[in-house]
């Protein structure tokens, strides 16, 4: 009898996980569909409508629910419900964003107008201005993803402005790697890896031109040698080209970003291309380096090497995300699903009733001092957390016969 219990007992175990992962995940999902109001505001006389046709133009008028913005991280966003959506096997995630861009973009001339008579403070103006890849390389992810179900003339138009700008005019150094001009003259983000790489990544699998799988790989390996820190195997989150040095920071959600890039490009590059290896020991090797670094709660922290600094969401979703992804795909060893198993049970223990995710770090720009990391506000349900917690939560279902018994292993 004793031989049947444990057995069963993990059975069983692992079955209320995986039950448990479902219900979480739709309980956050479900909670964005239900906050995304597909209308806009006047914010100065009240006034809501679901169309501006016919509306006089006026800057006051704007997507009433943050995630009807044009803003690169409900690109994240789009990519965590489609991903859902093919697991769970549940069609209104994907209606859900095909509904989304199509709100956006149905729209769009109302608020281009304003854009073209000079008023930059106009609702979409990323979409118009396409001058970062914060505008445009997140979003356009997302939009083909999207793209796959409605082939719009409108959609393939501005994706390819966004492919002319990512590979022929951001900013970026003398061997080709994309930077920015703030806060210094040519200085290397780690984010843009993220806004550039997984849409060059899926643009690759489109017949027609290479390029885009080589600029891709490019950017990988240039980060890499870049701001890849061998003494903690994290990342720094940027390098000043003006002083040949990186900075102080080695932050969570840029190393997130980093690894969901590496993900994303791995995911979409063909089987069977030459840089393959290279790219997974790569990926291994930033997995390996950030596994260091998991708090004994499951979770990373802002600065991923201050363990006095705050434990943060987001990062722990994407490392989650990163890990079984990794495991699902047979990239890496399956015994490193654990790190993933810890990181995704401390998240969902984290989630409120009502689907709501806190101690998400707001947005955050460069700075040269570490005090400026430490400091920055946390959220609750802050949408650079949501879409890498869906995305997460995809592979922890896909994961579910990876799954091992960690009471054993405490």
């Amino acid at each position: 009898m004793k031989r049947l219990f444990a057995p069963f007992l993990f059975l069983s175990s692992t079955l209320f996980a995986q039950t448990n992962t479902e219900d979480v995940v739709r309980r956050v999902a479900d909670r964005i569909l239900q906050t995304t109001f597909f209308q806009f505001v006047n914010n100065k006389t009240g006034e809501k409508f679901r169309s501006t046709k016919g509306k006089d133009t006026t800057n006051n008028v704007k997507a009433e629910s943050k995630f009807n913005k044009g803003q690169y991280v409900n690109g994240v966003l789009t990519v965590g419900m489609l991903r859902i959506s093919d697991v769970l096997n549940d069609a209104k995630y994907l209606d859900y964003s095909r509904r989304n861009f199509g709100f956006i973009f149905d729209n769009l001339d109302y608020f281009k107008r304003m854009f073209d008579a000079g008023n930059n403070g106009v609702e979409y103006r990323p979409v118009f201005r396409i001058g970062s890849l914060d505008d445009c390389g997140s979003m356009s992810a997302g939009l083909l993803d999207v793209y796959a179900f409605d082939k719009r003339k409108d959609y393939l138009d501005y994706l390819n402005r966004v492919s002319d700008y990512i590979l022929n005019k951001q900013v970026r150094f003398p061997d080709g790697t994309l930077a920015r001009n703030g806060p210094r003259k040519m200085t290397l983000w780690a984010d843009d890896l993220y806004m550039s790489v997984p849409y060059l990544a899926r643009m690759g699998k489109l017949p027609g031109d290479k390029k885009y799988f080589d600029f891709a790989i490019q950017q990988v390996e240039n980060f890499n040698r870049y701001i890849y820190d061998s003494t903690t195997g994290l990342y720094f989150h940027t390098f000043f080209n003006d002083e040949n040095m990186n900075g102080v920071a080695r932050w969570g959600r840029c190393n997130g970003w980093v690894a969901l890039a590496q993900v994303e490009l791995l995911n979409n590059l063909p089987a069977n291309h030459p840089k393959r290896p290279e790219l997974t020991k790569l990926l291994l090797r930033q997995i390996v380096g950030f596994s260091r670094y998991q708090d004994t709660s499951g979770m990373w922290h802002q600065l991923l090497d201050k363990p006095e600094s705050y434990l943060e969401s987001s990062v722990t979703a994407m490392y989650v995300y990163t890990v079984a992804k990794a495991v699902n795909e047979g990239w890496i060893n399956k015994r490193f699903i654990t790190v993933a198993q810890r990181g995704w049970d401390a998240l969902v223990k984290r989630v409120t009733a009502d689907g709501q995710i806190p101690d998400i770090c707001v947005g955050t720009s460069v700075e040269e001092d570490l005090s400026y990391y430490f400091n920055r506000p946390r959220e609750t349900n802050d949408t650079h957390g949501l879409g890498a917690f869906l995305m997460a939560g995809a592979e922890m279902i896909k994961a579910k016969d990876k799954l091992v018994d960690l009471s054993k292993r405490r």
